[in-house]
């Protein structure tokens, strides 16, 4: 097995313990859907140009930040804290096993997994 689809076998694992986190911690499976959408309004940094988007995104989109989310809520008996940590989780998880990483400051499509999206006629 490649490191590559060890990679996407670990992001599709992530993604679905995050929606099973979410669905056990009482997460309407409905809102699932729509809440999976959510971290990705980070994006809107690239409004601001390739390098304050790849802050923006990448501080949303990162293992640290679920998994803190997830422990704090756990830990403080908060639930919506551990339904928030779950759906990055699972954003993560997705973003990932679709090959989308983090992003580097040079352009949207360059990530740590490589560049994503058409490559460029020469």
């Amino acid at each position: 097995m490649t490191p590559e689809r060890i990679l996407r076998a670990e992001a599709v694992a992530a993604f679905l313990i995050g929606c099973a986190i979410w669905l056990v911690a009482g997460g309407n499976a409905i809102v699932l859907l729509p809440a999976l959408l959510l971290p990705d309004v980070s994006m809107a940094g690239y409004l601001g140009g390739p390098r304050l988007g790849a802050l923006t995104y990448n501080l949303v989109h990162n293992w640290v930040l679920a998994f803190g989310l997830l422990a704090a809520g756990v830990g403080l008996g908060f639930g919506p804290l551990v339904l928030v940590g779950a759906v990055v989780l699972a954003h993560v998880g997705a973003d990932r096993a679709l090959g989308y990483g983090l992003k580097l400051p040079t352009s949207f499509h360059d990530t740590h997994l490589g560049r994503i999206g058409r490559r460029e006629a020469t």
